[in-house]
């Protein structure tokens, strides 16, 4: 049994609005089933619960602005005992062994016994502690809006009956911004994903010595390689050099695992699973960095299939709060839009970077010949407390090696 709290979906988050439970009191959970929609600085995400059980009690109302660590919800497993909740909840189970007392004093314990709160009483009381801040309904009722998602629609001039007629009742700031821009109106007030990246940037220029490492790719044999697997598929089935390189910048952390993980309690934390953050441009703008979680299990066309449904569910709002806090190390290409090198930041407690640029024809030697290539600048950015440049070297002549002999990225 454990008591479900507002999750922290990124170091930055201090807070999130509760938009929508979807599940019941009484509902039977599994493992990874979402079962709530939070909004935060990142936009709408579908929270998953991590064990299985019943769903006991709903703690919180939709719309409700809770901190991060805030009590929304009790799941209790399904052989657990109400007295295992009661002890949870801070209220007494059972009685406890006592030395002998008067029978006046008996008397009086047997009543105060009986003046404390039942298993509901106490969940009620719970409720109400948690619940008591939440904001009064306004009178358009009918419609489920985050207090964030209402200030911004007053700025940006949004007219939230419109809106709600189009998105069913439910807006969060990532439909007001939307509506906004198709209306062609000018965005005002501050942009609270801005403030939130930066602030994590700032801690990260702070408190991890970068040290930074690039060497030049050449994309030719892999590119080749593609283009002949893609011409044996249909045009759904083909697979983007997006996709190619996340599948070996995956290999060369299976080779090189000491950048794939976290800087916790003053040491290097290293994570079996593989889950590189993909950086990816929401339509109303900014970028976040959702996980393909266990990225070390999928082959090439696996590897695709995700990242594209990565990329669809990120522009829809329907990420997983999995997604955005698992990360195991962050890949940003900015080659598409001609940037032809990439010196990240890196996001704490991640201790790496990988940053790919544009894919441009450049002069190459070979042998004693010299020829034109497809070219790329790989650069990683490491956190000197967890690795040195050796190990960066490593890693980036492993993932050299991995787009020269594309076949065994399948």
């Amino acid at each position: 049994m454990s008591i479900f709290k507002m999750p922290s979906l990124g170091a930055d988050m201090e807070s999130g609005t509760l938009m929508e439970w979807k599940v019941k009191e009484g509902e039977k959970v599994k493992k990874g089933q979402v079962i709530a929609e939070v909004e935060s600085n990142k936009g709408v995400i579908e929270v998953e619960v991590f064990e299985d059980g019943v769903v006991d009690r709903l703690l919180v109302e939709p719309g409700t602005t809770c901190d991060v660590g805030t009590p929304i919800a009790v799941i209790v497993g399904e052989n657990e005992t109400a007295e295992a909740l009661e002890k949870e909840l801070g209220t007494q189970s059972g009685k406890e062994a006592a030395p002998k007392v008067s029978a006046e004093t008996e008397t009086t314990e047997k009543a105060s016994e009986a003046k404390k709160p039942s298993k509901k009483e106490s969940l009620k009381e719970a409720k109400t502690t948690v619940t008591k801040e939440k904001p009064k309904k306004s009178t358009d009722h009918e419609i489920k809006i985050s207090p964030a998602a209402r200030k911004k629609a007053e700025e940006l001039g949004v007219d939230l009956e419109a809106l709600a007629a189009k998105t069913e009742g439910k807006i969060g700031t990532d439909e007001v911004e939307a509506a906004a821009k198709t209306a062609k109106q000018k965005r005002g007030g501050s942009d609270s994903m801005r403030k939130a990246i930066a602030a994590a940037m700032s801690r990260s220029n702070a408190e991890i010595p970068h040290y930074y490492l690039s060497t030049s790719i050449n994309m030719t044999p892999a590119l080749e390689w593609l283009a002949e697997q893609n011409e044996k598929r249909s045009i759904k089935e083909r697979i983007l050099p997006a996709a190619l390189t996340i599948r070996a910048v995956v290999k060369a952390l299976q080779a090189v695992p000491e950048l794939n993980g976290f800087w916790q309690d003053d040491a290097l934390q290293m994570s079996e699973a593989i889950n590189p953050g993909v950086a990816i441009a929401r339509r109303t703008g900014g970028l976040v960095t959702p996980a393909l979680l266990n990225a070390q299990e999928m082959d090439l066309d696996g590897t695709m299939k995700a990242f594209h449904d990565l990329i669809t569910r990120t522009r829809s709002g329907k990420l997983r709060s999995s997604e955005i806090t698992q990360q195991t190390i962050v890949i940003t290409n900015l080659g598409d839009i001609g940037v032809e090198e990439v010196l990240g930041v890196i996001y704490p407690p991640q201790v790496a970077l990988v940053g790919l640029g544009r894919i441009v024809d450049a002069p190459w030697v070979e042998g004693d010949a010299l020829a034109v290539r497809k070219v790329m600048r790989a650069t990683l950015a490491g956190d000197h407390r967890a690795t040195d440049g050796r190990t960066g070297a490593l890693f980036l002549n492993k993932l050299d090696e991995f787009l020269q002999k594309p076949e065994e990225l399948l």
